[in-house]
C-alpha cells in the first residue's frame, strides 16, 4: 500500500496524521505558532470540513445520526472533501508561498477507508489520485498511539470514533505500513511522548523544507 504523487516547488504542505486523540491539532497548532514567530506566512487548515462545501460533507460523514453508509459512498464523500479542500484552500496557499499544514489528508483515505473498511486500496488510491490532483504533502508526521488509549480521550464519539477496536487497530497498522513504505519523506513519532518534545521533533524535520517558504522580516 502507498500513494505516490507531486511535490509543489513553491510553498511547503506539512500534513499531520495519526488515529484518534493522537494530537495532531496539538501539534499541527504549535508547529503553526513557531513559524509564525520566525516570519513565515502560515495556514493551518484541516480535513474534512475546512471549506463550506467540507462542512457539510463532514456533518454527514462524522454525525452518528447518518447511521450507515455503504462504504463507497463514504469513500466518495471523503474524496470531494478533498478535492474541493485542496482546489480552494491548499493550492492557492503554496502558490502564496506559504506553509500550509493540514490536519488528515490522503492517508487517512487510504487508512480508514482502505484498513477499516477493507475497501481496494489501489482503487482508493486511484480516487484520491483524481480528487487531489496527485498533490503530496512534503512531510506526513504520523502521530501514533495505541486506539485504546486514544479513543479513551472522549466522552462522546462520532461515527468513526464509535468503530470497532479493531477497525482502529487496522487504521493504526495502515498508516505505519504507509510511513514505512517511504521513510524520506515521514516522521513517525509517539504521541505518549511529552507535547514539547514531539514539537520540538517536528520542528527540526520541518526545518530543511522551509527554503520554498516565503518569510517575512520578524
Amino acid at each position: 500500500m502507498g500513494w505516490l504523487g507531486r511535490y509543489t516547488d513553491t510553498g511547503v504542505f506539512v500534513c499531520f496524521e495519526g488515529g484518534e486523540g493522537s494530537g495532531k491539532s496539538t501539534q499541527s497548532r504549535l508547529l503553526g505558532d513557531a513559524l509564525r514567530a520566525e516570519g513565515y506566512a502560515v495556514r493551518l487548515t484541516f480535513e474534512p470540513g475546512d471549506t463550506v462545501v467540507g462542512k457539510e460533507v463532514r456533518r454527514i460523514v462524522l454525525s452518528p445520526e447518518t447511521g450507515d453508509l455503504d462504504d463507497r459512498t463514504e469513500a466518495l464523500l471523503y474524496a470531494a472533501d478533498k478535492a474541493e479542500h485542496v482546489e480552494t484552500v491548499v493550492l492557492p496557499a503554496l502558490a502564496r508561498g506559504e506553509v500550509v499544514i493540514t490536519d488528515r489528508y490522503v492517508d487517512s483515505a487510504l487508512a480508514y477507508q482502505g484498513a477499516g473498511r477493507s475497501l481496494d486500496p489501489a482503487e482508493l488510491e486511484h480516487v484520491a489520485r483524481w480528487a487531489t490532483g496527485d498533490l503530496r504533502p512534503h512531510l506526513t508526521v504520523v502521530l501514533d498511539l495505541e486506539p485504546e488509549a486514544g479513543l479513551g480521550r472522549f466522552s462522546e464519539r462520532d461515527r468513526i470514533e464509535g468503530e470497532s477496536l479493531a477497525f482502529h487497530q487496522r487504521v493504526r497498522q495502515a498508516f505505519l505500513d504507509l510511513a514505512a513504505a517511504d521513510v524520506d519523506h515521514y516522521l513517525v513519532l509517539d504521541a505518549r511522548a511529552d507535547i514539547d518534545e514531539i514539537a520540538a521533533a517536528i520542528r527540526e524535520r520541518v526545518a530543511p523544507l522551509l527554503g520554498q517558504a516565503k518569510q517575512e522580516p520578524v
